[in-house]
C-alpha cells in the first residue's frame, strides 16, 4: 500500500496451540488495514500458512515471513519502532507525532513534509522484555485498558493512515466480497459466483484452538 515506506507488523512471541488464532488474526488485520508485511515467530507456521492463503485468494500485495530473530529485528530496525502496549501513551496524543516520524504528515502551507521512514509495529504476546519498551520510539496504548492486541493493532493502523487504507485496491485477487446491506456474496475475479459463496468465504481462518484473552502487549518482563 505504501510506495515510499514500508509498514511492517512484528508479532513478538507465540505459543503454539494457545496463540494460533490470535497470531493469525494479527496477520489478517495487518494485511487488511494497510501494512505491507507481517513477521511471525518461526514457530507460527500455521498462522503464516493461513494468512498467505487469504492473500492468494483475496489479493495483495502482502508478504508473510517466519523469523527466529525477533530481538535482533527490533534492535537493528532502520526506521521508527512503535510498540503497542496498554501501558503506552494514548494513541490520540501521539498519532500525529508518529505520522510525522514516518513521513505521513501533511506539509504546512510553508514547508515540506517529513521524509519517509520505514515503520515497525510490534504487537506483543504474553510477555515482552523490558528492553523493548526502552528501544521503541513510541510505546502506544489504545484506551490503556486490557483488551485484544488485535483490536489495538486495528485502531492504530486506522489512525496512522487516517482511514485511507479502507479504500485500498487489491491486486491479483481470485475473488472479492460484494458489499451489501444484507447477504454474503463473494464473486470470482471475473464476476461469477466464487466457490463457497454464501458460506462465510474469507471471513477468517477456520476455528483454531487458542486463548483470546491476552491483553494488548502483555506485561513487561523485567527479568
Amino acid at each position: 500500500m505504501n510506495d515510499a515506506r514500508e509498514v511492517v507488523v512484528l508479532r513478538y512471541g507465540h505459543r503454539p496451540g494457545r496463540d494460533d488464532r490470535m497470531t493469525t488474526h494479527v496477520g489478517l488485520t495487518a494485511r487488511a488495514l494497510g501494512a505491507d508485511r507481517v513477521i511471525f515467530p518461526d514457530n507460527a507456521g500455521q498462522s503464516a500458512e493461513t494468512v498467505r492463503d487469504i492473500t492468494d485468494r483475496f489479493g495483495g500485495p502482502f508478504a508473510v515471513e517466519l523469523r527466529d530473530d525477533q530481538k535482533a529485528i527490533v534492535r537493528n530496525w532502520n526506521g521508527v519502532v512503535v510498540h503497542l502496549t496498554m501501558y503506552g501513551e494514548r494513541v490520540q496524543d501521539v498519532e500525529a507525532d508518529v505520522r510525522e516520524a514516518v513521513g505521513l504528515d501533511e506539509p504546512e502551507v510553508v514547508g515540506e513534509a517529513s521524509p519517509p521512514r520505514d515503520l515497525l509495529v510490534v504487537v506483543g504476546g504474553e510477555k515482552v522484555p523490558w528492553a523493548l519498551y526502552e528501544r521503541a520510539d513510541f510505546n502506544v496504548g489504545v484506551t490503556n485498558q486490557p483488551h485484544s492486541e488485535v483490536a489495538g493493532l486495528a485502531v492504530f493502523l486506522d489512525r496512522l493512515f487516517e482511514g485511507a487504507e479502507l479504500d485500498r485496491e487489491w491486486a491479483d485477487a481470485d475473488r472479492r466480497v460484494v458489499p451489501e446491506a444484507t447477504g454474503k456474496t463473494v464473486v470470482d475475479a471475473d464476476g461469477g459466483p466464487a466457490e463457497g459463496n454464501g458460506d462465510g468465504a474469507g471471513e477468517g481462518p477456520a476455528e483454531e484452538k487458542g486463548d483470546e484473552s491476552e491483553g494488548a502487549g502483555g506485561t513487561a518482563d523485567r527479568d
